[in-house]
């Protein structure tokens, strides 16, 4: 049976992530409070910030910036959403 946390981000029960996305205790935290539905939201929503805003992970100021964009969005903040992006429609 998989493993289930609170998510911070979706306030219910949720699957948890197999393993910490980071080392650390960043890293613990995540894994004991974001589920694999928010982690897999965040990593498209980095993604488009990434291309969106031509950030370079080799800048050590985008990566604070996505760092700090990644803690808004996992605790389900206000953060920043990628310039000219329109959801497609169905």
């Amino acid at each position: 049976m998989a493993r289930t946390v609170f998510c911070k981000k979706y306030q219910e029960e949720l699957e948890g992530l197999d393993a910490a996305p980071y080392p650390g205790p960043k890293g613990q935290d995540i894994f004991d409070h974001v589920s694999k539905k928010a982690w897999q939201a965040w990593q498209a929503h980095q993604t488009m910030l990434i291309n969106e805003k031509h950030l370079s992970l080799a800048d050590p100021d985008a990566r604070k910036y996505l760092q700090q964009e990644m803690d808004k969005f996992l605790a389900g903040e206000d953060y920043d959403q990628a310039e000219g992006y329109v959801a497609p429609s169905e």
